[in-house]
């Protein structure tokens, strides 16, 4: 029997992610997925970079808390995945 892949977020990789908006409504973020980020001491959330509507706009990340995700949609995922030296693999964290 075949070993069951696990599944992770890649960084580079597209995303949508549906999260918990305002008063009942969902927000839904679209763009590459950066890395994770810290938010205060004890909460952590996901950084995608917004994808671009206009040559001319900037760079813009948002930062999606991981207890407000509803659901995560996979558009274009990555096959390659950095390793660092013990072979894990590296992810960025923004804190």
């Amino acid at each position: 029997m075949d070993k069951k892949e696990d599944w992770k977020l890649i960084e580079g990789s597209r995303y949508k992610v549906i999260s918990i908006g305002g008063r009942d409504s969902s927000l839904e973020t679209e763009g590459i997925f950066k890395g994770y980020a810290t938010i205060g001491i004890e909460e952590a959330g996901l950084v995608i970079e917004l994808c671009k509507e206009h040559e001319k706009s900037e760079e813009k990340l948002r930062i999606v808390p991981l207890h407000a995700i509803l659901a995560i949609d996979v558009l274009d995922a990555k096959q390659h995945e950095k390793k660092d030296e013990d072979g894990e693999p590296s992810s960025h964290y923004y804190g």
